[in-house]
């Protein structure tokens, strides 16, 4: 593992100030951790932008007892969603009909039943047990209704956008700074990245670092440098989010696969995706971690307009890496 990538994306900040070029450097909390942002335009924003992502929490957090999403997953039927969440919905049914299945919002009950969640995990979880939470699971079984209301086949499943509201949030703070006539930012938000225009000060593309798996929080470390335009940047992986059973020693990991319901570390071990927009990225980093190194060789012979790196176990547990032309042509050497 040691020689394996990671793939947490921060953005290789310069601090530099310079008045002339109305440079400005937001630093904030929002969805479980930090932002931060950089745009050339006087006007501070910061106020506004807390308040979108209020807004955003209201309707999709599955920690706020009192959000939408939650007040939904409890049984509410009277919710009327909003455009987030319908925007958020439609996304995700598109990328769930695309992976067949890989890309499930569904998957919070057993992300709970794991240790992930809200919940505190199940102390067993046999072939029983996972045949049971396995027939709460599949956004096929739920339907959005011309009254933006939420409908689900069954009334115990649960759904969880986090893995991709974080980069719908990220889009849609810079929707917001674009329509301020911002034409040049960078959004870093828990690694996933939304870029636009260049970096005026150094009239370059924006540049971001892809972090290598023994990089540490406090001393990080990168392995390729990007140049981004226009596009968003996403990862997911393995390397951090996983958990070891106390009892029985069994590890489990964040990412789980809809299809089998399993938390199984698979031969992915990290995967990185530069899409259009930030929730596309942050959706398809999520299913090429699910489906691993076959299944996503075929799935993206099939989807356009991505570019995708990852690492993955080759059948003799080596270490190997793909990385589309794309992305490749990217790379800062």
């Amino acid at each position: 593992m040691k020689y394996l990538l990671s793939l947490c994306c921060i953005w290789l900040l310069i601090s530099c100030q310079d008045e002339k070029d109305k440079e400005t450097f937001l630093v904030g909390n929002a969805f479980g951790t930090e932002y931060h942002i950089k745009y050339f335009q006087e006007e501070n924003y910061e106020n506004q932008i807390d308040s979108i992502v209020n807004q955003f929490n209201q309707s999709l957090s599955t920690y706020l007892p009192t959000s939408d999403i939650s007040k939904i997953n409890s049984g509410d039927s009277t919710i009327e969603i909003d455009d987030s969440f319908q925007k958020v919905f439609r996304i995700s049914q598109r990328i769930y009909n695309e992976s067949k299945g890989y890309f499930d919002p569904t998957v919070g009950v057993l992300r709970n039943a794991y240790g992930f969640g809200e919940d505190k995990p199940l102390k067993v979880i046999d072939s029983v047990i996972l045949d049971s939470l396995r027939q709460m699971v599949g956004f096929s079984k739920i339907r959005l209704t011309e009254a933006n209301l939420i409908r689900k086949e069954n009334k115990n499943t649960y759904l969880d956008f986090n893995a991709i509201a974080k980069g719908y949030g990220i889009d849609i703070i810079g929707q917001f700074l674009e329509s301020k006539g911002i034409e040049n930012y960078i959004i870093e938000l828990g690694g996933e990245i939304r870029v636009k225009g260049k970096n005026i000060l150094k009239n370059k593309a924006w540049l971001v670092g892809i972090e290598g798996i023994q990089s540490q929080l406090e001393d990080r470390s990168y392995t390729h440098t990007l140049k981004l335009k226009d596009e968003a940047l996403a990862s997911s992986g393995n390397y951090r989010k996983f958990r070891v059973d106390s009892l029985s020693g069994n590890k489990y990991v964040h990412t789980i696969n809809p299809l089998t319901g399993k938390a199984e570390q698979g031969d992915i071990t990290s995967a990185s995706v530069i899409a259009e927009t930030c929730a596309e990225a942050d959706a398809y980093a999520t299913t090429i971690m699910a489906m691993g190194h076959e299944k996503t060789q075929v799935f993206l012979n099939r989807v356009q307009n991505i570019e995708v790196y990852y690492t993955y176990l080759d059948s003799n547990n080596e270490a190997q890496e793909f990385m589309s032309v794309g992305f490749k042509n990217r790379i800062v050497e």
